[in-house]
């Protein structure tokens, strides 16, 4: 029988020194996701998680056009946000 294996949590040193490392690596990373702002770009991660991020890109095109902001967003409502993010796989569940 297997046993479970449980995650660990990193301390909070080991999470810097990963931090460190891939900064010295990559000091500018690149995506191909499509963004305004700090915002946006969380948007189209949490997008990307069902889609491609040329789906991502499709769909969030529009969405940004409309709301780029928190309260943008929210002032759009989730019907809104829905019809713009419609291309995206499960979309109804992203946009509660």
């Amino acid at each position: 029988m297997a046993t479970k294996l449980r995650p660990r949590k990193m301390k909070l040193a080991h999470i810097e020194e990963c931090f460190a490392r891939m900064s010295a690596r990559l000091p500018e990373p690149k995506t191909e996701l499509e963004y305004k702002n700090p915002y946006t770009l969380l948007v189209a991660v949490v997008l990307s998680a069902q889609a491609t991020d040329v789906g991502v890109n499709r769909a969030t095109k529009g969405l940004y056009a409309a709301a780029d902001t928190p309260q943008a967003m929210v002032a759009l409502g989730v019907d809104s946000i829905a019809h713009h993010i419609r291309t995206c796989l499960l979309y109804t569940s992203d946009a509660a």
